[in-house]
């Protein structure tokens, strides 16, 4: 293989969030079974055994979607941004929590030797075409699939090898776990009404993140109404002053990827708006020791050609800029990555 392979870098931030990731998990596991425990005492082994599957399925679920929500609450509010930075950790612990929800499933099926009884329950075909009665398992399998595919390939190493954009892709696949998980918590609910909680979370917890994806959806439309002006060849960006020190103001243009215009004192750039590690929206981030700088992960690029600096060899696109009649302008035509096209104003 091609790809130079990357030790994970432990750092304290790292090490931080996720004891406390850990430590959430338990204390939910650990609430969720004592309390359930001390209500209904499992009176045999596969009552007890249930009890787990609820548990670490519960918390799968849950883990789930605050994966989900993370990335709007990012968009809205920065200071959700150190969750972000961690949330590969995230879904790898989440991916955990899960293949202990169907073990524990499995277990349950071993311990009555019923273990066949399972295997009908997931190869009638006829059953497949009903509503109530529906092998829900098979949708929670499935789930469990795409979420072992991105813990497998959550490594940066597969990010280089992928290319960002095949690998933010296949990552993609989030929301098609999400829909299936979501899928089998109401069916199996439907199949089983003793545990209210169950659809409680389920509606809850889809309300949240969809709410949460359709207001961030909405800011972002608006702020690329108010970005895409102009006309012709060139896009207007406004005067010098309005692209805040060290930062900048994002433009859309009709057609094409996002630009994001900072300003670092006097000189004024044009990156493409989507950082070379995992297409994070650079153009949220700030000039930080004279580099632009990624909010997601901190991937940096100097201001004049979009190149990181050494020994790193990430090259964004740049854009051509000028000022007519006092007002920045940017060409939205693409120019080769690492191109050099900054320029300075008086």
């Amino acid at each position: 293989m091609s790809s130079t392979f990357r030790a994970v870098q432990w750092n304290r931030a790292k090490q931080f969030y996720d004891g406390i990731l850990l430590a959430g998990v338990a204390l939910y596991l650990g609430a969720y079974l004592t309390l359930l425990y001390w209500l209904d005492p499992p009176k045999d082994l596969p009552a007890a055994i249930d009890l787990r599957i609820r548990a670490f399925g519960t918390c799968a679920f849950l883990m789930l979607t605050i994966i989900l929500s993370i990335g709007p609450l990012a968009r809205l509010d920065h200071r959700f941004l150190p969750l972000l930075y961690n949330r590969r950790h995230f879904g790898v612990v989440t991916f955990f929590v899960a293949l202990l929800h169907a073990s524990f499933l499995v277990e349950w099926y071993v311990v009555q030797n019923a273990l066949p009884n399972l295997y009908d329950e997931l190869t009638k075909v006829f059953d497949y075409g009903k509503f109530i009665g529906f092998p829900f398992k098979a949708l929670g399998i499935a789930a469990l699939l795409v979420l072992f595919l991105m813990a497998a390939t959550s490594h940066d190493y597969w990010l280089v090898f992928l290319t960002p954009r095949v690998w933010k892709g296949l990552h993609m696949a989030i929301y098609a776990a999400y829909g299936l998980v979501v899928m089998h918590v109401a069916l199996g609910s439907l199949q089983d009404d003793s545990d209210p909680f169950l659809p409680a979370l389920l509606i809850i917890g889809f309300a949240c993140v969809t709410l949460l994806h359709l207001v961030a959806g909405w800011r972002e439309r608006a702020s690329d109404r108010a970005g895409a002006c102009g006309g012709g060849d060139w896009l207007l960006v406004g005067p010098p002053l309005s692209i805040p020190d060290k930062g900048a103001r994002i433009i859309a243009p009709p057609n094409g990827e996002r630009i994001a215009v900072f300003r670092d004192g006097t000189q004024i750039g044009a990156l493409s708006n989507l950082c070379a590690h995992q297409n994070g929206p650079i153009g949220e981030g700030h000039i930080i020791d004279g580099c632009v700088t990624c909010p997601w992960h901190g991937y940096q690029y100097r201001l004049a050609d979009g190149c990181a600096p050494p020994p790193f060899n990430e090259k964004l696109a740049t854009y051509r800029l000028r000022i007519a009649h006092g007002l920045v302008e940017v060409d939205p035509r693409p120019l080769t990555p690492g191109t050099p096209a900054s320029i300075r104003y008086k």
